[in-house]
């Protein structure tokens, strides 16, 4: 078996597909979306397809190596974008030719079904934005019987904030909690937006509605930082959607500077390197939170992951995580879950009318070029 074509797709905003094609007919599904480079992830893709045409694809391991460490410079956020997209492709081809889904190529199931958490939060104190809020919160309690959550800051935040700007989130994160009672959890995203000091207030004013975790108090680059954080804050600190491969975790697992690790399947490298990220922290008692904020092709290829490894603890889902009208049968939430996928492969059928076009509008993405402070900086989105 030889692969023959390698095409790319953009079907909806902040949703980018690779579709690998072999010569006996079976085809792989991959997720390359990284927001704020589109076109230089496109590139990677085009650039690496001249290696993969003509090679055996089941030979997924041997493709990451070459791909990760043929050429002088290693990594980045675009080469490792485009490698974790064609490496969920390979392993969804590799499942479909054994008929099976890929998590029983990863040593089997450990669990029989994948919680998962959703998007929700108040994002504004107005009557309008509580009642939008309120709203959301009961179709997704009727709709998947969530029991985590987790909201973002929302606006622009500073090296210091007024008083009124911290108790306004605060208030809101409050809020949130009086809603949904003590048997829910609740999670927030800081986005690394804080220096230390300010994260660590933030945290210690969130300490009595006792968060399931906080995301990204700091920026990832700096892993001091983040310890810092931690060793000041009484609840679990997560971090990971932004760092790659084993080496961009390692010092994260040896300074146990999180409780959590998030790493994204579509930026970390792929299935392949998910795993191994996983089972590293596994030795570190650290569990992993698979993040993903994009689309239903990645969010399947982190299914798989979560399947296989014991220390999962919960996979991030968005509401365009379980089709985004791209698959033929959506995956469903039930009581907070998701059942296993059975169908070989990365376990979807794509309806294919759908995938294999262009939307033909880019939206800027978190961020954007015009994202600036009240001052004129650069802000964080």
């Amino acid at each position: 078996m030889k692969i023959t074509g390698i095409e790319q797709f953009f079907p909806r905003p902040r949703i980018r597909l690779v579709k690998i094609t072999t010569d006996n007919g079976l085809v792989g599904w991959g997720e390359t979306t990284l927001e704020g480079k589109p076109k230089s992830t496109v590139a990677a893709v085009e650039e690496l397809s001249g290696y993969l045409i003509g090679k055996d694809p089941l030979r997924i391991e041997h493709h990451w190596q070459h791909i990760y460490r043929s050429a002088f410079f290693r990594g980045g956020n675009v080469l490792m974008t485009a490698l974790s997209g064609i490496d969920q492709a390979l392993w969804d081809i590799s499942g479909k030719y054994y008929g099976v889904p890929v998590y029983q190529l990863l040593g089997g199931p450990v669990r029989d079904r994948i919680r998962v958490y959703a998007h929700w939060g108040i994002g504004s104190l107005t009557d309008e934005g509580k009642a939008s809020a309120k709203d959301r919160l009961e179709w997704l309690q009727k709709a998947g019987g969530y029991t985590a959550f987790k909201s973002g800051l929302g606006g622009k935040w500073r090296a210091h904030e007024a008083p009124s700007v911290i108790d306004c989130f605060v208030e809101r994160a409050y809020l949130m909690r009086e809603w949904v009672g003590p048997d829910i959890e609740l999670a927030f995203d800081f986005h690394g937006k804080m220096t230390p000091a300010l994260a660590i207030e933030i945290c210690h004013e969130l300490r009595g509605m006792r968060p399931m975790f906080v995301e990204e108090p700091v920026p990832q680059e700096n892993i001091e930082a983040l310890k810092l954080v931690s060793d000041h804050v009484t609840f679990p600190i997560a971090t990971g959607e932004r760092l790659l491969t084993r080496w961009g975790f390692r010092e994260i697992f040896e300074k146990q500077a999180v409780a959590y690790i998030q790493p994204d399947t579509s930026h970390v490298g792929g299935i392949t390197e998910l795993k191994k990220v996983a089972n590293m922290g596994e030795v570190y008692y650290i569990h992993i939170m698979p993040h993903c904020a994009i689309g239903p092709v990645a969010f399947s290829a982190s299914l798989h992951v979560d399947a296989a490894v014991p220390n999962f603890l919960i996979q991030e889902q968005v509401d365009s995580g379980l089709g985004a009208g791209l698959f033929k049968e959506n995956w469903r939430v039930k009581d907070g879950h998701i059942d296993l996928p059975t169908k070989p492969g990365l376990g979807f059928e794509i309806d294919e009318t759908e995938a294999e076009q262009d939307c033909g509008v880019y939206q800027e993405e978190l961020g954007g070029e015009f994202y600036y402070d009240s001052d004129g900086s650069v802000a964080d989105w």
